[in-house]
């Protein structure tokens, strides 16, 4: 492979550090040619590096493009890769004059680039923002910028992350810890805690609020010594700061540092505290030497660290949480170790040099099968259902759907119709459009080749007429547009009014090519409406087969909840519905037996975050045994992680045992809808009963047996076997149409 890479030459910081260390070790596997635009400091590393570099400078842009465009054509290269402003305008021409792939990587928020410079920002900025519109393939350095670029506009499937790496070999240890700190300017003991920062004193950095929740965790810990290592306009200011909260013989201004290795030993505690942040090097420098750390939750900063597992995180400007962290780190040695090894563990998993030039190969191999991929008039899927209302069973499905449709096509362009249609393309990195955007999605209609109407139960009048009405409607509309339609893994019903029983089974019969279904109930249901002209099978939800969580997601879930990680737990799914309210007694009666009797702690979690939280705390009210709520999980894959560590689920919700059946969790279903008792008899869970009948003693047996029983990893894998269905006919109507 042949890669050439456009650079201004003129580039420092982070965006440096990345194109000469990836361009160093791609060297080692394929030929990265580097081209700037002029030369100095930047080339000049490049060539010691052993990195091929070559000179275009000049001011004549087209007789730069001329002579570009015939190195390229000569060299052989399959791939034009830029970097910064002046490289990509220069990619924009070639794209247009070429038959290559053209990438770029945009290695800072490009609207922030020049600030401050308003005549750079005018000319250079005005350029950068145009050419950056004109590309094929984007790559953001980290899933952050990614966002970013998804929240302007850009195609979320056309885009790319990378993170800065670096190598985790050992490092050479620091002699003289208190001597060099010394050296430094820092009024230090031996048994100093230094908490550290490397930074430009900038205000986007905001180390003004280090310096006040170090001043509060200070007057806990009086040890505690803080080490700024940069400078900048805002250092005069900041140590006027520091001499106005008494702690100026406690803060030391080091200026720049050449040598950071020796830094980062010498500290104790790693700092960030800035307001805008893509993915900083100086947290897995921190990592490289298994340094606890406290960031501000800021850009790519999650993707590294797990807040209360790895690290903590606080929002930007809260000095008061800042404190809080850094006291509590300053007065447990034994919880910085155990951090700072857990963030070195995980940093030199996902955060080293060799993944860093890994990912960048596979991005490399990935355009190249794309460009190659045939151009069709027609391609992708839509995906309609009930998505973007905050319901984790709903997200959860569109979840699976997409990820099974990538594995029937990496490439296939997808569109999800969805009430939150910006945090559906964050989320899933699709293209989406608002449900009831109707020229938009029916544009996707004519350009795509099927149409799913995905999982849950949409054809059903009981709890709205209309929706009933709007996904029949969709149905059709694709179907007249030439898609293959198939509802996919769904449940079917109740529909009660006749009218509506021969509206659905007419449009069933009449527009949809196949169904999957996931349970025997939706099969007898719609023999009983008369659907009998689509393709139809038995399959399950396309949520059993959602990938197994991070145990990082999982402890930094329970532990933001207050949720002790060692302990032995039932979980309480439940949802606001007629009667509920007389049953709590009953479910809190069963709450306290399964602590007693078996030394389960109930934890009642919230599974819709609009509706959930006040019932469960509802039920949780007076309870006389520990427990603990967990009202706003993060996400679906947060709730999964929660219910694999449960020795037992007792749940209301579809979703929530879906979820657990599909990590073998022993299961109670408290039966508001006939979808819940439909879904367990067809995996042969006995445990259930109606609400309306529910009583403590009937809970209590229930739980008993339940508990007494072991996970089963061989139903797990039949469930499993069984969903594939779905995946097998979506792909055979995608290939037929």
């Amino acid at each position: 492979m042949k890669v050439i890479h456009l650079i201004s030459g003129g580039d420092t910081g982070g965006a440096k550090t990345h194109v000469l260390s990836l361009l160093k070790h791609l060297n080692d596997t394929i030929t990265a040619q580097l081209i700037c635009f002029r030369d100095g400091e930047f080339a000049q590393e490049a060539r010691e590096m052993g990195i091929p570099t070559e000179i275009f400078a000049g001011q004549n842009i087209i007789k730069i493009y001329r002579r570009l465009r015939r190195y390229i054509e000569e060299g052989g290269y399959e791939i034009v890769h830029c970097h910064g402003a002046r490289a990509n305008m220069m990619g924009a021409l070639l794209r247009r004059g070429m038959k290559l792939p053209v990438v770029t990587t945009v290695h800072s928020d490009y609207r922030l680039d020049y600030m401050g410079r308003p005549l750079g920002k005018l000319t250079f900025g005005t350029v950068n923002t145009i050419a950056l519109r004109c590309f094929d393939y984007r790559i953001g350095v980290s899933d952050a910028m990614v966002d970013i670029l998804i929240s302007r506009g850009f195609p979320p499937q056309q885009l790319y992350a990378i993170y800065n790496g670096l190598t985790f070999d050992a490092q050479p240890t620091l002699a003289h810890r208190t001597a060099y700190l010394r050296g430094l300017g820092a009024q230090v003991e031996e048994d100093s805690i230094v908490v550290g920062i490397a930074a430009r004193l900038n205000p986007v950095k905001d180390i003004a609020t280090l310096i006040r929740g170090f001043a509060l965790a200070a007057k806990v810990c009086p040890r505690l010594r803080l080490v700024i290592a940069g400078d900048g306009a805002e250092r005069d200011r900041l140590a006027a700061l520091a001499r106005e909260l008494h702690i100026a013989e406690k803060v030391c201004f080091a200026g720049w540092i050449s040598d950071m290795d020796s830094f980062y030993q010498a500290i104790d505690i790693n700092t960030l505290t800035s307001l805008s942040e893509t993915f900083s090097y100086a947290l897995t420098e921190g990592a490289r030497y298994a340094l606890p750390t406290v960031s501000s939750r800021v850009g790519g900063v999650p993707y590294l660290i797990d807040h209360a597992v790895n690290g903590f995180l606080f929002p930007a400007r809260d000095a008061e949480a800042l404190s809080r962290y850094l006291a509590e780190l300053a007065g447990d040695g034994e919880l910085r170790r155990r951090m700072g090894e857990r963030l070195r563990e995980k940093a030199a998993e996902k955060f080293s040099l060799q993944k860093t030039v890994d990912t960048q190969l596979a991005i490399y191999e990935d355009i190249l099968r794309r460009h190659a991929r045939p151009k069709s008039r027609r391609d992708g899927v839509v995906i309609c259902g009930a998505y973007g209302k905050e319901n984790a069973g709903d997200d959860a499905i569109l979840s699976a759907i997409i990820q099974e449709m990538k594995e029937i096509d990496p490439y296939m362009p997808i569109t999800v119709l969805s009430r939150q249609p910006m945090r559906t393309r964050l989320t899933y990195r699709v293209n989406a459009v608002h449900t009831f955007a109707f020229t938009k999605w029916k544009r996707a209609m004519k350009h795509s080749r099927l149409y799913i109407s995905g999982g849950g139960s949409l054809i059903q009048d009981v709890t709205s007429r209309r929706s009933l009405w709007y996904y029949l409607y969709n149905i059709r509309a694709a179907k007249r547009r030439k898609n293959k339609v198939m509802m996919y893994g769904c449940g079917i019903g109740p529909v009660i009014r006749p009218r509506h029983q021969r509206l659905a089974a007419d449009y069933m019969n009449r527009y949809v090519d196949a169904i999957t279904l996931r349970e025997p109930d939706s099969l007898q249901e719609l023999r009983r409406m008369g659907v009998d002209q689509p393709e139809t099978c038995l399959s399950a939800d396309p949520a059993l087969r959602l990938p197994d969580v991070p145990d990082t997601l999982t402890d930094s879930t329970l532990f933001s909840h207050g949720v002790p990680l060692e302990g032995e737990y039932i979980c309480f799914a439940l949802r606001n519905w007629p009667g509920v309210e007389g049953k709590l007694e009953a479910i809190r009666a069963g709450a306290v037996h399964a602590y007693r009797r078996h030394g389960l702690t109930p934890v009642f979690l919230a599974v819709e975050k609009l509706h959930d939280p006040e019932v469960i705390t509802r039920a949780a009210e007076g309870l006389a045994v520990p427990h603990y709520l967990i009202t706003r999980p993060e996400s679906p894959m947060a709730i999964i992680g929660v219910l694999s560590r449960m020795r037992a689920v007792v749940s209301m919700r579809l979703h929530a045992l879906i979820f657990a059946a599909g990590r073998g969790v022993p299961l109670v279903g408290l039966v508001y809808d006939p979808k819940v008792s439909a879904f367990l008899r067809y995996i042969g869970e006995e445990q259930f009963v109606d609400l309306e009948e529910l009583n403590a003693r009937k809970l209590c047996d229930m739980i008993d047996a339940a508990v007494s029983r072991r996970r089963e990893p061989d139903a797990v894998e039949r469930l499993l076997e069984i969903e594939k269905r779905n995946m097998a006919v979506a792909e055979r109507l995608y290939r037929e149409s």
